[in-house]
């Protein structure tokens, strides 16, 4: 694998990793109903009605896994995937949402913000060093052709 790949798969981990913490960040206060009680929020004035309200499920935060590529006898590189966290919500208490179930609960993201914060933070280092990785190599290859001519 060569070093411009090597780096270029840290680059793209690295913006995988702001794409998901600002997703995360952005849907914090994205509720919904409970799961158990997915049918909690509708009224009692609809007894004679068979459809019932829908609501849309919370947000469902996500967090990026980073692993070392090995492929046979050349390794390098880093590869990331996205998976949802678990559990994926804590309930909240919000009386006043249509969904809430009887005890006034909604499901809320399970999003810590300090550390989606601290993704931030990791994939900008990891930007920058991969982007100097880059830039070396490219300054390095053009002294050597330099050398050479």
């Amino acid at each position: 694998m060569s070093i411009y790949s090597i780096a270029t798969s840290g680059l793209s981990a690295a913006s995988l990793r702001v794409n998901v913490a600002a997703s995360n960040i952005a849907n914090v206060r994205t509720t919904g109903a409970l799961p158990a009680s997915a049918g909690a929020g509708t009224s009692a004035g609809a007894a004679g009605s068979s459809i019932a309200p829908t609501f849309p499920p919370a947000y469902v935060p996500l967090r990026v896994d980073q692993v070392s590529q090995s492929s046979g006898s050349t390794p390098g590189g880093t590869a990331a995937t996205v998976s949802t966290v678990s559990p994926s919500y804590v309930a909240q208490s919000d009386p006043s949402a249509p969904f809430a179930n009887q005890d006034g609960l909604v499901a809320a993201p399970n999003v810590d913000l300090a550390d989606q914060f601290v993704q931030l933070a990791t994939a900008k280092y990891s930007f920058i060093a991969n982007a100097k990785v880059i830039q070396a190599y490219s300054e390095t290859e053009k002294s050597l052709l330099d050398i050479t001519s």
